[in-house]
């Protein structure tokens, strides 16, 4: 109690002689110490905002040429061609402005105009310059003249220096593709798929799509391409992630390991104090923009707009739709340990705590002895179970009152910390332990995870650490610059005392950790025991397993100048040929970060080069030396199609976006003429029916279809609701819509206009997964089970590991070492892979 009243500014006593008012000088020294930090920052982004909005050029820059202008006249030397003489004749004369003030006020006047047309002239030309990408098309180690003198002017537009957000203005949008072009790579891409008389009428379709729907739907698509930074990205994070009705835990989130055979300290409250502090001096080269953009080979910028909501960000619950809540601030911490949520304060007198004094506060926690209040220890699981009631819970219940004030605190926290009661990490002799690990980590025990925040820290007992991020506000590359810097810092920068705790001594001056109080009712606690079984659920219903894969790894694939991401997507169709005989449509997700707000695009690996490799793989007629040059063909051709997807010239998002601009009442001509269409977030948006076809939009049922996926962090589960009279016959060129298999199909088709578009349910988890160590990959095994739901099989259940550097511009994203593998499956049609 010594430390709270301490920090307690002023105290005053009711006395009949009157009020007895004491000041104590040390809360008040802290108050000063803080709004100083506080104007600090401020000037810091006014000055960080300045330095960016005017490079490639500087300050001081302008100065020079303001000492240019004014030097070439005192030689009688007219550098602006009379400009100047005319911008004095508009200068009111007065007299505190003679006419020599006049003529200087003029010079200043004209050389800071030059100086802002040389700065748009500079961002223009780089902007140009960057839309050039040619140079990712040609052979490794080769490069031609063209694209030597493109690299030399690049370096000279991209001045010195620059700041994280110093490219941003300069980076080219996002190019819109032209339909022809996204048909014709469409239809190349379903032709392995199809048989002939099939595919047939997937031209068809395709055709008929391309003459009618689509030029209407691509001026539209044109039109926002210029007015908006990016065509896609804000309909993207909107449509697939925002309005997702269903759990985000398993199904949206993502998580992030520790080092696996170093633990640099056994005790969890040192552990937590140098994480948090590290990750904290992120936080704050970030705001200082100190880190500088990420560059592919060192000479293309990349867009940096995802890390701006990496901290004090939370996504806010809605009814149909969620929404981002973002602070430019933020001083506290909100910490989860044994069913109690606390408030930490990071800063004392304007510093950032150290080291120690986070261990110290941390320690205070892990020692509180009280138990947690009536509803209190299960209530993140609110954040885990379905949108729908955790909007309408926090309206209800949230709205006011401490209620209000405590998830304020969590809310607006700089992001989330677990301290975990288990102990996990990877054990030698122990198969289950990496198993154990990734599942705590993706969702934990549903309650003790806030999913909604940017990210979750966990800190394990054993001194172990991870974290649970959400999805929509960046990618996980962005989340994989933070996990390095922090790992790297925690290790070698910050480091422990021979005991295991944090370096330095601890304050014990400082006011104790803020338990957070709440007041639920009865039915607010029935809400939160709700939200708790669904999730429980959904957790319960994911069978992970991961291991390590050691034989070789990118190196000895690159000794034979193949690239590892072709060569682990060419592995993986074999498997899966060898599995099925047959194959699927697969996607595989690569980045769109040369252009500015740019996320992903999908990349279709099953080509048809990458099949004739396959056959003939199971060919035993076939030579060593034909199916080497097969597989080169097939590597090729993968590498063709990334750099492709990477250069805005992808084929799903081009159709994501035609498919919402359909569901607008004037999209396709009226809401009686719009196509039903069906979506899928990260595949083909084609329609089950034409704008031309006379059925009422009721009966247009499209078919429904299995999904599963199957990676750390992220997963999805099979449905099945059959398929109505008159549908679409089932040929993998359509993307369709997925439902839980507990629920009856829908009445009408649902996209990403409707609240309910995604299924919350889910059946059994996806099949067993056997590993192929020559093939290096992950092979889905089906086998008989209830209806179309597979069951579990077998215990050689896999998940490849590999090292990073997968795919061209990993190395800028900053891969996090260990590569991921997704998989979703697609009925008999369908298979994703994904490396992030």
């Amino acid at each position: 109690m010594a430390e709270a009243h301490q920090a307690v500014a002023f105290q005053f006593t009711v006395t009949p002689e009157g009020v007895d008012v004491q000041l104590s000088r040390e809360a008040l020294k802290q108050i000063y110490l803080s709004g100083v930090a506080s104007w600090k920052k401020r000037f810091a982004r006014i000055k960080n905002s300045i330095l960016t909005g005017v490079y490639p050029a500087t300050p001081s820059s302008w100065l020079v040429v303001v000492m240019a202008t004014v030097s070439s006249m005192y030689c009688r030397i007219d550098l602006s061609m009379g400009l100047i003489c005319h911008i004095r004749r508009y200068l009111p004369s007065c007299r505190y402005l003679s006419f020599q003030h006049r003529t200087l006020l003029s010079a200043a006047l004209f050389s800071t105009g030059v100086w802002l047309s040389g700065i748009l002239l500079c961002r223009q030309s780089l902007k140009l310059l960057l839309s050039y990408h040619g140079w990712m098309f040609e052979p490794h180690g080769k490069m031609s003249r063209s694209t030597r003198v493109w690299v030399a002017l690049v370096k000279v537009m991209s001045g010195r220096k620059p700041m994280l957000y110093s490219f941003q203005t300069s980076l080219p949008k996002l190019p819109v593709p032209t339909v022809e072009a996204t048909i014709r790579r469409y239809l190349e891409s379903v032709h392995p798929l199809l048989e002939e008389e099939k595919y047939r009428e997937m031209e068809v379709l395709a055709q008929a799509f391309q003459q009618h729907t689509a030029p209407r739907l691509q001026k539209y698509l044109v039109l926002k391409s210029w007015w908006a930074t990016n065509y896609v990205s804000d309909w993207w994070e909107e449509y697939v992630y925002l309005r997702g009705r269903g759990p985000i835990m398993v199904n949206s989130n993502y998580y992030a390991m520790d080092f696996l055979y170093v633990t640099p300290t056994p005790l969890q409250a040192a552990r937590a104090g140098n994480t948090v502090h590290s990750i904290l001096l992120y936080r704050r080269k970030l705001d200082r923009e100190e880190i500088p953009p990420v560059m592919a080979l060192g000479i293309v910028p990349m867009c940096s707009f995802q890390m701006e909501r990496m901290f004090n960000t939370t996504r806010i619950p809605g009814t149909e739709s969620d929404t981002l809540q973002h602070l430019s601030d933020s001083k506290h911490l909100a910490v989860y340990h044994k069913g109690r949520f606390y408030r930490l304060w990071l800063y004392q007198g304007g510093r950032l705590l150290k080291p120690r004094d986070l261990e110290l506060q941390f320690q205070r926690i892990l020692d509180d002895p009280s138990p947690p209040q009536p509803g209190e220890e299960k209530l993140a699981a609110l954040t885990a179970g379905e949108r729908v009631p955790w909007a309408e819970a926090r309206a209800r219940f949230f709205s006011q009152g401490k209620n209000k004030v405590s998830l304020d605190a969590i809310e607006r926290a700089a992001f989330f910390l677990a301290l975990d009661e288990e102990a996990h990490g990877y054990e030698r002799g122990r198969e289950d332990s990496m198993d154990r690990y990734a599942k705590s980590l993706l969702h934990g025990r549903c309650y003790d995870r806030w999913f909604d925040k940017s990210f979750t820290l966990v800190v394990y007992k054993n001194g172990k650490v991870g974290t649970n991020a959400e999805h929509s506000w960046a990618d996980a590359p962005i989340m994989g610059h933070l996990w390095e810097f922090m790992l790297g810092t925690d290790k070698f920068h910050l480091g422990y005392s021979e005991g295991g705790h944090c370096c330095g001594e601890p304050s014990t001056a400082m006011a104790p950790p803020q338990r957070l109080q709440w007041d639920f009712p009865e039915e607010c606690r029935k809400v939160i025991d709700s939200s708790y079984r669904v999730a429980k659920a959904l957790a319960d219903d994911v069978d992970f397993h991961c291991f390590q894969f050691s034989n070789f790894g990118k190196g000895l694939i690159k000794l034979f100048k193949i690239s590892p991401d072709a060569f682990i997507q060419i592995s993986l169709q074999l498997a899966h040929f060898r599995d099925k005989g047959s194959f699927c449509l697969t996607y595989e997700a690569s980045m769109t970060r040369l252009f500015r707000e740019g996320r992903t695009e999908t990349v279709r690996s099953c080509t048809r080069e990458s099949t004739a490799f396959v056959r003939s793989m199971m060919d035993p007629a076939r030579g060593q030396l034909e199916r080497r040059q097969l597989f080169q063909a097939a590597a090729e051709k993968h590498q063709h199609m990334y750099r492709l997807a990477m250069t805005g010239a992808g084929i799903d998002r081009h159709l994501f976006c035609l498919y919402v601009l359909s569901r607008t009442p004037d999209g396709s001509g009226g809401t009686s003429a719009r196509p039903c269409w069906t979506s899928q977030t990260s595949s083909t948006f084609l329609p089950t029916r034409w704008p031309t076809d006379p059925a009422p939009w009721e009966e247009q049922q499209p078919l429904c279809r299995r999904r599963m996926r199957l990676a750390p962090g992220r997963r999805a589960w099979p449905q099945n609701t059959g398929r109505a009279a008159g549908a679409a016959p089932p040929v993998p060129a359509l993307a369709l819509r997925w439902v839980p298999a507990s629920q009856s199909p829908p009445s009408q088709p649902r996209g990403p206009g409707d609240a309910q578009s995604r299924g919350s349910g889910c059946g059994r988890f996806p099949p067993s997964m056997l590993p192929i160590k020559k093939a290096l990959c992950v092979m889905p095994t089906w086998l008989p089970g209830d209806g179309l739901r597979p069951e579990l099989g077998g215990t050689d259940r896999g998940k490849l590991l590999g090292k990073g550097d997968h795919h061209p511009g990993n190395r800028a994203q900053g891969g996090t070492g260990l590569a991921h593998v997704t998989q979703e499956i697609h009925g008999s049609h369908g298979y994703r892979t994904h490396i992030p």
